[in-house]
């Protein structure tokens, strides 16, 4: 099965209002649209762009605040995955549980109206010590009528615990929201997103946000949006389907076939996704004493 995926770097610039995120939002999913992808991917926490009209000064009320505009955001992105037919990845938003509790939720809409979520599960040491957020704790496969997927959102892909997980469940597709400031946190989540897809034979696609906002820790971002394949003969010599140009608005598009995911995982040259050794990883770790 042929899938074709659109992934948004996303430009953080200056708007006074929600018309003016929901304008950009609107620009961005056309210009994706036009291109009939089955998927499309937003970044990391893109919704902190709200905070350009919003009172900071005290950024953990503010991130809190943005709540507020949970249910503008979901109806906005229900809509526009229902009017492209595409299965809109919608990047991550912060949300207040009922009991308090602040997450840093991706949302996944559907061209058919469903809703669904997945927490970040690591936090970054400015998510805890800056913004006091909470963690989530469940990982979810969803099982779409274009594959297999999985929303492992930034930090989250720097565990490779977490992906060998969900691709021991059956995942063809790691989908990575990335917000990164500088670029050696931007390598860090690229890096280990050619790993995973190295060490699962799985595709995976990131994107992130670019621009930036004078608003304490969204002053500088560095992002590149790339569809990652794993390293074999039946895939793109580097691994890499497409990329875009670094830090600036752009889309980047490819289409991955599934089969070859199929085909690789059983005769591969490597097939590091069935080799796995499990009864060696029950054994503990045998630690030598050497004078």
């Amino acid at each position: 099965m042929i899938v074709r995926i659109a992934a948004v770097q996303y430009l953080l610039r200056q708007i006074h209002d929600w018309s003016g995120f929901e304008n950009q939002v609107r620009f961005i999913m056309k210009a994706a649209g036009d291109y009939k992808p089955q998927f499309v991917l937003l970044p990391e926490i893109f919704t902190t762009q709200l905070l350009s009209f919003m009172d900071t000064t005290d950024v953990r009320d503010a991130v809190r605040n943005m709540n507020d505009y949970t249910k503008r955001y979901k109806d906005l992105m229900q809509e526009l995955a229902a009017q492209w037919n595409v299965h809109l990845i919608g990047g991550s938003h912060p949300t207040l549980t009922e009991d308090g509790r602040l997450l840093n939720t991706a949302y996944y809409f559907t061209p058919t109206g469903e809703i669904h979520e997945q927490d970040k599960i690591h936090r970054t040491r400015w998510e805890r010590e800056k913004w006091n957020t909470d963690a989530g704790d469940q990982l979810r496969l969803f099982d779409t009528p274009f594959g297999k997927i999985a929303i492992l959102i930034c930090y989250d892909i720097e565990f490779p615990e977490l992906a060998r997980m969900v691709c021991e469940a059956g995942a063809d597709i790691l989908f990575v929201p990335s917000c990164t400031d500088d670029r050696q946190g931007f390598l860090r989540v690229r890096y280990c997103c050619h790993a995973r897809a190295i060490e699962n034979q799985v595709f995976v696609v990131m994107t992130s946000t670019v621009g930036n906002l004078a608003v304490e820790g969204l002053g500088l971002h560095y992002g590149q949006a790339c569809i990652i394949t794993p390293s074999d003969f039946a895939f793109a010599r580097d691994g890499i389907a497409a990329e875009g140009t670094a830090n600036i608005e752009q889309i980047v598009v490819a289409d991955v076939d599934l089969a070859d995911l199929e085909s690789n995982r059983l005769s591969g040259t490597t097939i590091p996704l069935y080799d796995k050794r499990k009864d060696v990883y029950e054994h503990p770790v045998e630690i030598i004493k050497v004078k």
